[in-house]
């Protein structure tokens, strides 16, 4: 008799359809979390360090964040530059745009953010304001007056703002301004800690070029250095940092995150914030604008003098090249040149004690007695009136 061979289905009782549906569950489970594993696996062996499409009001904004260090550490602060436009001659509408830039960056863990130079006030790219010499023109004259009225009290409502904003996301905030003492300008630095609390600000002590017509000169009594939790945290604005007399002063208040806000995008500035980061054995932050024409306002009302002609709205008129660099000169995050961005790292704090081993210009690398510098610190006031009486505490009638 011929054997047959088959293949038969036997039913399944309705429990033993209930475990087998437990088993393949738990099996997929298994195979879940393998996959996942295998990924991370699979990433943590790439570089870390990712680009993240953050949603700007008009045009995208890029995060650029290093994560290649152990951010749970207690000496790693995360900090964020800001490289982003003016709103110019509107400025509760660039106090807007400064908030939600905040916000994005306080969502990717930013414990400090530093802005470019005169973000609040706006940088005047491109005009002369009407100035030659011996002459000014009714139309610079008027340029100069909406400046003014863009520019900001401090203390002032605007100060408060920024204050409110730092606490609000628990960030210590580094913004550039223009600001407004009677009718002279000053390009200024505002600090902020996390508690919403005004630290103090820096005026910038010598303006480049064009710049001396618009500003006025910082003096060394707002040179400041502020010990925080994060560090200790001082600023220089845009050409101030090719002063080696300025840098000094700030090594010996003990810089440990040097703040480099400007307005220069050339190739060449990097080379002076990686110096300068050697030199003083600090985290040096330097943020820029990054502007197209459009963002100014159109002619007739402003004029790129002698570039008008050639530039498009959608021409760049500063390219930013914002960047963070480490105390040993290695570059953490940066420079961007392709649009707004805001662009962190994480700083290993312990990179400034590694770098002052081998050299600290102010300490075991500094000859006081071959070269030493004097720092004249007090305020300078054009009038002083010898009979103001100082007030005293308690009552006054």
């Amino acid at each position: 008799m011929s054997e047959r061979w088959g293949i038969f289905f036997i039913p399944l009782s309705k429990k033993q359809k209930n475990q087998k549906k437990k088993e393949i569950t738990r099996n997929q489970q298994q195979a879940d979390t393998l996959g996942l594993l295998r990924q991370a696996d699979r990433r943590s062996r790439q570089r870390k360090e990712y680009m993240a499409l953050v949603p700007a009001a008009h045009e995208p904004v890029f995060a650029e964040v290093d994560m290649g260090v152990d951010s749970s550490a207690p000496t790693v602060v995360r900090a964020t530059v800001v490289q982003a436009s003016t709103v110019f001659y509107d400025t509760p509408a660039t106090l807007d745009k400064a908030e939600r830039l905040l916000a994005e960056a306080a969502g990717y863990g930013a414990q400090l953010v530093v802005f470019p130079e005169a973000f609040v006030g706006g940088y005047p790219r491109g005009s002369n304001f009407g100035a030659t010499i011996g002459n000014r023109t009714a139309k610079g004259k008027e340029e100069f007056r909406k400046y003014h009225a863009s520019a900001i009290d401090v203390p002032g409502p605007e100060v408060d703002r920024l204050a409110a904003m730092a606490g609000k996301y628990k960030v210590y905030l580094v913004m550039g301004v223009i600001e407004r003492d009677g009718y002279t300008l000053y390009c200024t630095i505002l600090f902020f800690d996390s508690q919403g609390c005004y630290l103090g600000k820096h005026r910038k002590v010598m303006p480049t070029a064009l710049e001396r017509i618009i500003w006025g000169f910082g003096d060394g009594s707002t040179i400041p250095v502020f010990e925080t939790p994060i560090g200790k945290l001082g600023a220089a604005i845009c050409w101030e940092n090719r002063m080696p007399l300025l840098r000094t002063a700030m090594y010996a208040k003990g810089v440990e995150i040097y703040c480099a806000p400007t307005a220069d995008s050339r190739e060449i500035w990097q080379a002076s914030m990686t110096h300068i980061a050697l030199e003083g054995g600090c985290f040096v932050l330097s943020a820029n604008q990054f502007c197209r024409r459009k963002d100014y306002p159109p002619p007739p009302e402003y004029v790129f003098s002698g570039t008008e002609e050639d530039l498009t709205p959608d021409s760049v008129v500063c390219a930013g090249g914002s960047v963070i660099i480490s105390p040993s000169g290695t570059v953490l995050a940066g420079p961007n040149y392709d649009g707004e961005a805001l662009i962190s790292a994480d700083l290993d704090l312990g990179e400034i004690a590694r770098a002052k081993f081998d050299f600290d210009v102010v300490g075991h690398y500094s000859r006081p007695e071959v070269l030493s510098l004097i720092v004249r610190d007090h305020p300078t006031q054009p009038v002083t009136f010898t009979s103001k009486v100082e007030k005293t505490d308690g009552p006054h009638k």
